[in-house]
């Protein structure tokens, strides 16, 4: 049986989108290894999937996100039908709130029986992401 281990992101500014991740979502840093040149911070989110954020290297030619693979729109009602990670959250309505009081723009909707609300939204590097929880029945 497979879990997911780990997720990697470049980034020309890995302080700044590790700090995003532990603001938004709760990760907490963990210790990460020596790569020497290459700067790097690992992420762990609890009972769930770590994260390591990786200094972006230009020479290997990568898009800066997946919102500039095609174009450079970050629109987040694009994101639904596009790359993205979802997370889910015991307090949806709490944690959107969250989400506005830092100024993100964000994209909402529900799936078509209504009883997953989800909101959609780009981190600093814009990547894509999801948070999704069931609504109460």
């Amino acid at each position: 049986m497979a879990t997911l281990g780990h997720i990697a992101r470049e980034s020309s500014d890995v302080t700044r989108l590790a700090q995003f991740y532990k603001e938004v979502f709760g990760f907490e840093e963990i210790e990460s290894p020596d790569f020497g040149d290459l700067k790097v911070v690992w992420l762990n989110l609890p009972g769930a999937f770590a994260m390591h954020i990786i200094q972006r290297n230009t020479s290997t030619n990568l898009p800066e996100g997946p919102f500039s693979a095609t174009s450079a729109v970050r629109d987040p009602s694009h994101l639904p039908m596009g790359h993205h990670i979802c997370f889910s959250v015991s307090n949806f309505d709490s944690f959107l709130r969250s989400l506005k009081e830092k100024g993100i723009e964000t994209f909402q909707k529900s799936l078509p029986d209504g009883k997953v609300k989800q909101v959609f939204f780009f981190d600093p590097d814009g990547n894509g992401l999801e948070v999704a929880s069931r609504s109460e029945s």
